[in-house]
């Protein structure tokens, strides 16, 4: 069987829990000795906590970090400030006569499409016209749908 490799992780584990069994068996012998005649009076055996929170910066540490952290964005906006190109210019406007020209040319590309399909859609839309007042003729009248509804 291969030999398990121990990380940083697996390490830290193992120690937190040998720690935390020599507390209980430090608590133990402390019980057994205040049992003991002749014994003095027990000793506050006070266990170490295992998962102690980290300790908080003191007002002089934050100040330092905060200044720190201020000239690394002033150094960092510095150098791409300098980088940045020149801003873009102005898009040039249209004039009235530009305008006005591709007015005329759009009016006569659609008028020239409209000539063009005219006659099929015309011709379509009699087709429609006509499918349309031919169901009308033979639809019943509507006082017939509702007396023979009610019957």
């Amino acid at each position: 069987m291969p030999t398990p490799i121990l990380t940083n992780e697996i390490i830290t584990a193992a120690i937190e829990g040998y720690e935390f069994q020599k507390t209980l068996i430090d608590a133990k012998i402390a019980e057994l000795r205040a049992m003991a005649p002749g014994a003095s009076a027990p000793t506050a055996v006070s266990p170490k906590p295992t998962n102690r929170k980290r300790s908080r910066l003191t007002a002089a540490g934050r100040k330092a970090i905060a200044e720190a952290q201020r000239k690394r964005w002033a150094a960092a906006k510095a150098k791409a400030g300098a980088a940045t190109p020149e801003p873009a210019k102005r898009k040039a406007k249209l004039s009235k006569a530009g305008r006005a020209a591709i007015s005329a040319a759009l009016k006569k590309r659609w008028a020239l499409k409209r000539a063009e399909t005219a006659p099929t859609k015309s011709a379509a839309a009699k087709r429609a016209v006509g499918k349309k007042a031919a169901a009308k003729k033979t639809a019943p009248p509507v006082a017939q749908v509702a007396a023979s509804a009610a019957q």
